[in-house]
């Protein structure tokens, strides 16, 4: 019988009353457990009786750096088990409040719980900073009117100065001339526009009140002496930096009731609570947040109760523009670890733009001097410092701010992560370029195993060595003052943060790996035989078939500017397109890379993920030697790619690296300078730009307060019509529906060098199903109407009987006969009107995958005879065969030639006609790490088609040809031919990141 949906798809869940109550008692531990026996178990296993270290050995580490518990990067000689030490302070100030340590269940299904930090529990308090109860209700606040729109006079004003000013981005001159037309229509009836002018919209935007943090700027110049008669241009000039305060800017995030559901308060450890594994995901669910709050409670008891902000910063220099003479700018941004990492990846105003940076230039004679080289460097940090100075006092002090839920709390502040590319990290870690800012591995030998770098081991060496020895022995620029100096508990080493941009993607990918297989083709072959395989490579590139978000490449890789989605999209296929033209362990190393990078970017990340990533890291390193060995390469100490060494021991401290990726920051540069440079008149085009955010910060939270007092619900003709009584219908001919004003949208793309496919939509619903598919409201008029023409059109004549039998499986799912051998006198027989469409929808559980604030995304299914005008498009699935199984056991493959529906007995069956795919051997290859399929076929080598209800459908696939098992020259091969000319598929597990989690 065909196979039958389980909705649910996942393990049994647990017992309501099964929640942990017994805590481990070991120092430093934070483990719960349900009952004694597992107590018992994992205190054997993890504290055994070994003498801990000395209390001064962990208190004084002297030049020996800083050591701390699960670091893959140290060589750790002690005898203790990993877990031995985790926390361990001596004398453990927490005694007191351990024993309200509380485990709690979190999500549906009681699956996970967490542990709470007992000390900085964010307790709801007054605006004086007295403690509430529990229960008690928010403190009163004048409430504002539902209708007060002010400073706009009503709705209308307000949605039209937000469209004019963010959405069209149109110019004054535009909105004068739009806003002209408009009042010369209104003059037979006597009215006029909401507004007169530009001048008159943008006032109204700036007398917006909510939101509104100013801008300010400070000067700095050159302090120090002058050695000669003819000083350098650079030592009379004078640097503004323009910022805002960051304090006021995090108050306002706090403030944010569109957060207040997507705020962490208390750090915490998560586990499975099917197996008592730790899990990381957001920045609080880290070792960082926890230890934090027992150095905050263990400087000073009184904390107790506050909650903890951890500040997390960004900065990165953008180019605006190069044609007309490049303009480079610096911006400085923040965000905060509360925030969870899907709200801070889905651009909802969660990262902040609070400064500009000054760039000093000066002429090449002394651009590479010492003393310019060195003032540029402090001039960045000594702007830090001055930028982030109203944070000094509430790191150590907390304040009273109020949240987005009407309470206040006392917070207190403590900076947490950088955000930044290499180049960035080396500026803020005041180390030599080509060393490792994370650890103190020599630059010839970044691999080696090494302590961690820490500010305290840094300051003890600058006082015993002189400056040389620093930067030889150390790499250590000893004559720059960082600006972590100037704040308590702060360690710009440990702030760092993972890059899985510039580090994985642009670094370790596209700057090392694809380089390396140009070179070592070119040594090998030559380099006239390699620019023929290279060819060769980009036609098989070109010919993979479309996918949905899949970045299209007609012209292969072979293009001078790349960009990082550029890289992301080639990742994605490229492995498939190399093999056959190297060897097996060049494939091996690019599998390991590649399945590195995509378990580090799941969004949750378990004790197991962490021993995948182990193991990948450790293949990688293994397998990259043939290109050594081929003398391609004389050596692998490279910061970007050592960096993967040090994930593992960032994941444990700041949950996973998706939410302080440098992508963030790449984004918002578009939203909060390159776009609003493309408004000014390039003139001093700062001031313009800093003008531009300031309204664009307006208008957005103008709109969140609107939105939290109900005032923006349906559109504004849906409320007008609503003020008049009227009420007025769309019908499902006048008004489609999303997915197919998507295929609208596609139509209209342009080709480049590289383009994306159709990416679907980000869902920012609540996760309430794991995958569910559904048909586009609008079907194709002009295909097949009944079973007979259904059958001609799509050239398989037995649709009619396969149709007969799929019904009587509908209709009878208890019969476990197989579908071909039930008599067809059996089977009901349907001959009545049928629709056709080209596409469905599938909305999935994507937790992995760059998705909405709650991981849901909605992908387009596609299966119509013309698309883009190029040529048919009939896109794979997975089909659940056998709900009971994990990954491709569970799931098989099949092409959609056909979505259909029809009403038999008054049901409505939404199915779709397949060719089902076979699975070749029993797992997946060796080399690739990919399953391998190809076209079933039945007797007579007659295709294998099925009819399938929707419902078994679960999300789409995407099918690369075994091009090294093919005699077949992909020149003349377009991407809408891929799957009928070639007979054997790899499953591309690296289509996207949810992708890779469930074919595993």
């Amino acid at each position: 019988m065909p196979p039958v949906r389980d909705p649910g798809r996942s393990r049994p869940t647990q017992r309501a009353d099964c929640v942990p109550q017994l805590p481990c008692d070991e120092p430093g531990c934070n483990r719960w457990f349900r009952n004694l026996s597992g107590l018992t178990q994992h205190k054997r296993t993890y504290h055994p009786s070994f003498s801990r270290y000395p209390e001064g050995f962990r208190n004084n580490p002297g030049l020996l750096g800083s050591v701390e518990h699960e670091d893959h990067v140290a060589d750790r000689s002690s005898p203790l088990p990993d877990h031995a030490s985790d926390g361990y302070q001596g004398e453990d100030l927490l005694d007191r409040e351990r024993e309200a340590m509380s485990a709690k269940f979190i999500g549906p299904g009681s699956k996970v719980y967490r542990n709470y930090h007992p000390g900085l529990n964010a307790r709801k308090c007054d605006d004086r900073g007295q403690f509430l109860p529990d229960d008690a209700p928010p403190p009163p606040r004048a409430e504002k009117v539902p209708n007060d729109w002010n400073p706009y006079r009503n709705r209308l004003e307000f949605e039209l100065a937000d469209f004019l000013f963010t959405h069209a981005e149109m110019s004054a001159k535009k909105i004068d001339m739009l806003l002209e037309i408009w009042a010369a229509s209104l003059l037979e009836s006597g009215g006029q526009p909401l507004f007169m002018n530009h001048a008159d919209l943008y006032g109204v935007i700036d007398s917006t009140r909510v939101g509104n943090v100013r801008w300010e700027n400070f000067t700095i110049q050159y302090a120090g002496e002058e050695r000669n008669n003819d000083p350098a241009p650079w030592m009379s000039d004078v640097y503004d930096v323009w910022f805002r305060d960051p304090r006021e800017v995090i108050h306002n995030i706090l403030a944010n009731s569109g957060f207040t559901d997507e705020l962490d308060y208390v750090p915490y450890h998560e586990y499975d609570a099917s197996n008592d594994q730790r899990r990381w995901q957001d920045f609080m669910s880290g070792d960082w947040a926890w230890e934090q709050a027992d150095r905050i409670l263990g400087d000073d008891p009184t904390t107790g109760g506050a909650t903890l902000v951890p500040v997390i910063l960004g900065s990165d220099k953008t180019t605006v523009s190069v044609a007309t003479g490049q303009t480079d700018y610096y911006p400085l941004y923040l965000s905060i670890g509360n925030v969870r990492n899907t709200v801070r990846r889905a651009h909802r105003n969660a990262v902040v733009l609070i400064g500009f940076l000054a760039m000093p230039k000066t002429t090449r004679e002394h651009a590479s001097t010492p003393a310019f080289w060195r003032f540029k460097r402090q001039l960045f940090h000594s702007s830090l410092t001055r930028i982030l100075h109203s944070l000094c006092r509430p790191m150590k002090v907390p304040e009273t701010v109020l949240f987005g839920d009407n309470y206040y709390r006392r917070v207190i502040y403590a900076l947490a992560a950088y955000i930044a590319d290499y180049e960035e990290q080396v500026l803020l870690s005041c180390i030599i370029r080509n060393w490792c800012p994370k650890c103190l591995a020599h630059r010839d030998n970044l691999d080696e195993n090494a302590l961690r770098r820490s500010q305290e081991h840094c300051d003890t060496v600058i006082e015993e060595f002189e400056l040389r020895k620093l930067w030889e022995t150390y790499g250590i620029v000893g004559d720059i003052v960082p600006f972590t100096n100037d704040f308590p508990r702060a360690d710009i080493h440990q702030m760092l943060s993972p890059d899985i941009l510039h580090q994985l993607i642009k670094g370790g990918f596209k700057d090392h790996l694809v380089d390396w297989v140009e070179r070592y083709l070119v040594h090998i072959h030559g380099k006239s035989e390699a620019e023929k395989i290279l060819d060769d490579i980009d036609r098989r590139i070109a010919a993979v078939a479309p996918f949905t978000g899949l970045r299209r490449f007609p012209q292969g890789r072979h293009f001078k500017q790349w960009t990082g989605d550029d890289s992301k999209g080639l990742m994605k296929v490229y492995i498939a397109a190399i093999e056959g033209h190297v060897p097996k362990d060049v494939v091996h190393t690019f599998r390991a890379f590649l399945e590195f990078c995509y378990l580090v970017r799941r969004n949750v990340i378990t004790e197991q993920t962490l021993t995948e990533i182990d193991d990948a890291l450790s293949r990688f390193h293994r397998f990259r030697e043939v290109f050594q060995n081929a003398g391609v390469i004389e050596t692998f100490s490279l910061p970007r790619q050592h960096a993967m060494k040090h994930y593992p021991y960032l994941i444990r401290q700041f949950g996973a690296p998706n939410g302080l990726c440098s992508s963030i920051t790449e984004s918002k540069h578009v939203k909060a300078v390159k776009r609003p440079y493309r408004h000014t008149n390039r003139f001093k085009a700062l001031g313009q730009m800093i003008l531009i955010n300031q309204r664009l910060d307006k208008l957005t939270a103008a709109r969140a307060d609107f939105q939290q007092r109900g005032m923006l619900n349906g559109t504004c003709l849906s409320k007008a019509f609503e003020v008049l009584g009227m009420y007025i219908h769309f019908s499902d001919e006048s008004f489609d529906s999303d997915c197919h004003g998507q295929d609208a949208a596609d139509e209209g793309d342009e080709q480049t060098a590289s383009y994306e496919e159709d990416a679907g939509d980000t869902l920012d619903d609540p996760m309430a199903i794991n995958a569910h598919v559904s048909l586009t409201r609008k079907y194709q008029r002009a295909r097949a109407k009944n079973v007979g023409a259904l059958a001609a059109e799509l050239g398989v004549p037995e649709i009619p009987t396969i149709l007969c039998r799929f019904l009587h499986s509908q209709l009878h799912p208890t019969d476990t006969r197989n579908p071909e051998d039930i008599p067809l006198y059996e089977c009901p027989f349907f001959d009545g009107k049928i629709r056709i469409y080209n596409s469905a929808c599938s909305t999935f559980f994507a937790p992995s995958d760059l998705s909405g604030t709650h991981g849901m995304r909605r992908e387009y299914i596609r299966s119509c005879p013309m698309w883009r005008n190029e040529g048919p498009r009939y896109d794979c699935v997975f089909v659940v065969t056998d709900p009971q199984a994990d990954s491709m056991r569970g799931l098989d493959i099949a092409r959609i030639l056909c979505f259909v529906s029809f009403k038999y007995q008054g049901t409505l069956f939404p199915c779709a006609v397949v060719h089902w795919f076979d699975r070749i051997g029993d797992g997946p290859d060796t080399a690739t790490g990919m399953w391998i399929v190809r076209p079933s076929r039945r007797t007579h080598n007659l295709r294998n088609i099925a009819i399938i209800h929707i419902d078994t459908i679960y999300r789409a696939a995407h099918l690369i040809p075994v091009y090294s098992s093919h005699n077949i020259d992909p020149r003349g091969i377009k991407p809408h031919h891929s799957y009928d000319m070639f007979h054997s598929f790899y499953v591309n597990k690296y289509a996207d990141h949810h992708t890779f989690e469930i074919t595993f």
